[in-house]
């Protein structure tokens, strides 16, 4: 089987990129530090915030704080953020409760994330649209791949295909987050993550 190099394809979809527009889905600021470096010197970028699977006002509330904070320390990117929108999340994984972390739920909850992105990129003009999920090493950057390609045909706006977690992305955003004092959860978001 031929696995695909997201970040190759990553790489290449930004050579042309200079001057262009990125609208980055954002997890939080530990996920979106590696990101941003890597991102930023090749492309306008900025973090969309759209995070309706967090368990609680006040998780939402923190992790936002946290990437507002890397981004004012960095200027790094632009910040774009949607009001907390938990009935969005639970509606979308209602009756799935039993699924394992990694399965189907979790497809639902990046389709939901990133579909929102695909959406506001296309309303907004961007040129790519992509997230900062495929750093963590607990995701599959297949599936998220497959699932932003198929949103960039549906609303019209590229895809920005990655794998953050090459090239040492995951580690460096563990001393990136040492560096800049950010506050690093224990789980993904989801109050079915939490209890994993």
């Amino acid at each position: 089987m031929n696995r695909v190099n997201y970040d190759e394809k990553m790489l290449e979809a930004l050579k042309d990129a200079q001057g262009k527009r990125l609208l980055l889905h954002s997890c939080c600021g530990p996920c979106s530090s590696y990101c941003l470096t890597e991102l930023a010197p090749r492309v306008q970028t900025t973090a969309f915030f759209y995070n309706p699977n967090l368990d609680s006002g006040e998780e939402y509330q923190k992790r936002k704080n946290e990437l507002l904070r890397f981004l004012k320390e960095t200027a790094l990117a632009d910040f774009l953020d949607c009001d907390y929108a938990a009935s969005d999340y639970e509606t979308a994984v209602m009756g799935m409760a039993d699924e394992p972390e990694g399965g189907a739920r979790c497809k639902v909850c990046f389709t939901l994330r990133l579909r929102r992105t695909a959406e506001e990129a296309a309303a907004r003009g961007y040129d790519f649209f992509g997230t900062t999920l495929t750093v963590s090493p607990l995701k599959n950057a297949a599936l998220i791949n497959e699932i932003g390609f198929a949103l960039a045909e549906e609303y019209g706006v590229r895809y920005l295909p990655s794998d953050f977690k090459k090239r040492g992305g995951y580690q460096r955003s563990i001393e990136l987050s040492r560096e800049y004092g950010l506050y690093r959860q224990n789980y993904c978001g989801c109050k079915y993550s939490k209890r994993s």
